[in-house]
Parts: structure tokens; sequence; C-alpha cells
């Protein structure tokens, strides 16, 4: 049963939100909480951080109690809370990112686990986030280029083309006009444009086909081996690498290699990879043997975008990031 249908026997669809405020705090969370991962996933996309989102989920429920007098039925109690949302992650933005990132880099990006993505493609297949997070909208070349937007025309972009709201819907969440939110609809679109890459269309993603699973593999046991010729072979002229929220972009195989060779990896001994996936893409979780611990502990996690059967870009993230991803905290040595 829906978190709507669930209000409509609770009397609380009514106008002036009288229902909602005769709802006790455990009832109104239990009903907000079906709604987590999409509003979730809706933040991480307008932030690029999966830990600024989950702040801007709990600071959503926080708001959507405080004005559950305001919740007045002419919309779905869920448009009601994307409406917070959206508000919550555009005043965050004001706060912490007044400026949209530049040169192609997301220093403050995060990845996002698949296992947490699963969750919202176990609900209804109905529901708008189930279709937005088929069309690829969370990988990660889509958030990096987001957030190359200017905040208002990212989120327009974002309940227009991912979620399929009305322009008009979007005009009054915005206090702004129907015309002001094609034009900024038409400029985001532009902006995408310009950073996706060209042959976004045709990426494999998280297609676990044959050609994918064996290129996966040949990076990964190469990477093990510190064998830089050997992933030399499976990346892209133009593959990109960057390593957030360490500075650095690198553009081109030579560029990348360089990078490598000057950061010591061919020196890389005693590591163990783990498979696994981020963000629909493939990606290669790393570990490195501590003797003191007598354990593999984490080390970084690669993920990779594939296009045209080679490696079109690596996104790298530290340790850090294992925990929320699932990954076990070190592996048994052996």
């Amino acid at each position: 049963m829906g978190a709507d249908t669930r209000l409509e026997e609770l009397g609380m669809s009514g106008l002036g939100g009288t229902g909602v405020g005769k709802v006790d705090e455990p009832e109104f969370s239990e009903l907000a909480k079906r709604h987590r991962r999409e509003l979730h996933v809706h933040c991480y996309r307008m932030l690029g951080s999966f830990q600024d989102a989950e702040d801007t989920v709990q600071e959503t429920f926080l708001r959507a109690w405080r004005r559950r007098e305001t919740f007045e039925g002419r919309s779905t109690f869920r448009a009601w809370l994307y409406r917070i949302a959206t508000n919550a992650c555009l005043d965050l933005l004001a706060k912490r990112r007044p400026e949209p990132a530049t040169g192609g880099e997301v220093l403050w990006l995060q990845p996002y686990p698949d296992r947490l993505l699963d969750e919202l493609a176990a609900d209804d297949v109905d529901e708008p986030e189930t279709v937005a997070v088929a069309r690829e909208t969370i990988e990660l070349a889509y958030v990096v280029a987001v957030q190359h937007l200017a905040p208002r025309p990212r989120a327009v972009l974002i309940l227009r083309d991912v979620l399929g709201w009305p322009a008009k819907d979007v005009a009054e969440l915005l206090g702004d006009s129907v015309n002001s939110v094609n034009s900024a609809l038409q400029r985001a679109r532009a902006g995408m444009r310009e950073h996706l890459p060209a042959e976004r269309q045709d990426w494999t993603g998280s297609d676990e086909d044959t050609r994918t699973r064996e290129l996966v593999r040949r990076y990964t046991d190469a990477s093990v081996a510190a064998d830089i010729s050997g992933i030399v072979t499976i990346l892209r002229d133009d593959v990109r690498c960057s390593m957030p929220p360490t500075p650095g972009l690198y553009v081109g195989r030579d560029a990348v290699v360089n990078d490598w060779v000057e950061s010591g990896f061919e020196g890389m001994t005693n590591l163990r990879a783990v498979p696994t996936s981020v963000n629909r893409q493939p990606a290669v979780a790393f570990y490195h043997r501590r003797e003191r611990e007598g354990a593999y502990l984490p080390l970084t996690i690669d993920v990779l975008r594939i296009s045209g059967g080679a490696i079109a870009e690596i996104v790298t993230f530290h340790a850090d990031q294992f925990p929320q991803l699932g990954l076990p905290d070190h592996l048994p040595p052996g």
C-alpha cells in the first residue's frame, strides 16, 4: 500500500492539512520514511554527495513534520515531500556551494551504492524513481555534469527530465513563471550536452554482458599485478581519470599513465580486489596487505565507465567510502 493511499485512509488528504496535523510523530515518520530512498536519490543528484543527501533528507523530514499543517491535499504526499526536499537542497547549495562545479571536476563527489538503489527497484515499477534510475541518471558522469549547472536550472532539469514533473508544478515550487522554467530547462539541457560524454547513449552502464565482465576482469588482474602496460591496452585514447576529493582531472591515456607512474603505482604490491557495482556501473574495491594488522585493509575503489569495448573513465574513491558501500572492513590473509 502506498503512503498516499494510507493518507487517504487516515483522512489526511483534505484541504487545510487538518488530517496531517492530527497525526502523531511516529505515524508521520512511518508514512514519510516510505519515500526515504527515492528522496535520498533525488537529493544525491542535486548535491553529488551521499553524505550531504543524507543530511538533507533528515532536514526534509524535520521540515515536513514542522509544516504538516500546510499539506493541503492538492498534490500527493510524495510530491509535497519532493517540494520540501528540493528547497532543502537549494538552501544547502546556497550556503555551502554558491558556485557550480567547473572544469569537469567535482571534488565533493561521492559514490552511491547499488545495494541501496536496489531498494527502489524493489518498489512499484511505476514509481517515477524506478524509471529514472533505469534511464541512467544515477551514473557518475551524469551526476558530475549536473553539478556544473547553477542550482535552480539544476533543480528544473531534474524535476522535469528525471521525475517528469509538469512545468507548471516546477514553476510553483520555485516561485517562477512557466516561461522562466522552460527557459531554464533549455539552458540546463545545453549545459548537460557540454559536460556529458558524446557517446553517452552507447554506454554499457551496468549491463553485465560477457564483454563487460571480461574487460573488468582484465582491469582487475592487471591492477592487482601493478601491470600498467596491461591496463593501457584496455583504455580508450581519451580516457578520463579523477580521484575526488583530491584535485586533478587527467584526460588522455598518456596523461593518465604518467600520473600513475609518478604516483608509484608500479611499486604497489600485495593487493587484493573485490568486484562490486556503484552508481549502476562496474567497480573494483582494492585492499592492501598490512603485515602489522595481519589482514588486507581498504585502499581505494575504482568506478569504471565502459564505452566501445574499452575503459572510458576511472573515478577512484578513498577507503573512507567503503562503509557506506557495504564493503568489508578487511579481508583475511591467504
